[in-house]
Parts: C-alpha cells; structure tokens; sequence
C-alpha cells in the first residue's frame, strides 16, 4: 500500500451531501482549473505541494484529485510519506466526477491555496 486510500465518486458526492468534514484539493495546474473544479475544492498545483505540506496537516481529512488520478496519486503519496494519515486520492479525478454527470463549479467559486493567490 502507498500509505493513503482511494475514493470514489459517489463516495465523495455523499461526504459532501451529509457533510462529513474533509478539504477537498485540486493539484491540476492554473490553466486546467480554469475550465472548471469539482465544488468546495481548493486549487493547489502539485509543483507547490511540498511548500504547502504544513499547512495540510491535522485531523481533517484530505481528498485530492487531478485530471485522472495519477498526479493526485503522486501528491497522496508524498503526503503521507510526510506523516498525513487521512488522504484520499479521488479515483479517476475530475474525468471521473464529470462522467459521473456530477457539477463542475467555476474557479472563482472555490477557494485558492497557491502562493501568491488570496
């Protein structure tokens, strides 16, 4: 095992409906969060994970997604390898919520974590 637990879509559509506390993060770059996230996510690009990592950490739990899953994956991984116990990599990323025919927020709507974004 890689250390961190994998969600599905529908698993994540009903924490966010019963409101099971968790952040929910998108490592896709600026230009692919532009096209839209999934709601109530926060925009962190993967290449400023390791400047972040402090700030992710306590009891809440972390769900992060990507385009696909992969690079989520990568970033589930370097977390707990950091000592994170709950992280979750969203299987199948925003592909798999948008072919689940769940909504897409635009990017204003969701906070940003990324340096010089406030």
């Amino acid at each position: 095992m890689y250390g961190f637990k994998e969600i599905d879509t529908a698993t994540l559509r009903q924490w966010q409906d019963t409101g099971h506390g968790f952040r929910l993060l998108d490592v896709r770059t600026p230009a692919e969060t532009a096209r839209g996230v999934i709601p109530g996510a926060e925009a962190l690009p993967l290449h400023l994970l390791p400047l972040r990592v402090q700030e992710l950490g306590g009891d809440t739990p972390l769900v992060i997604y990507c385009q696909s899953g992969a690079r989520s994956a990568q970033a589930c991984a370097f977390l707990a390898q950091h000592g994170l116990d709950e992280v979750y990599n969203l299987r199948g990323g925003i592909m798999g919520w948008a072919g689940s025919g769940l909504p897409l927020a635009n990017l204003d709507e969701a906070p940003a974590m990324a340096v010089g974004i406030s």
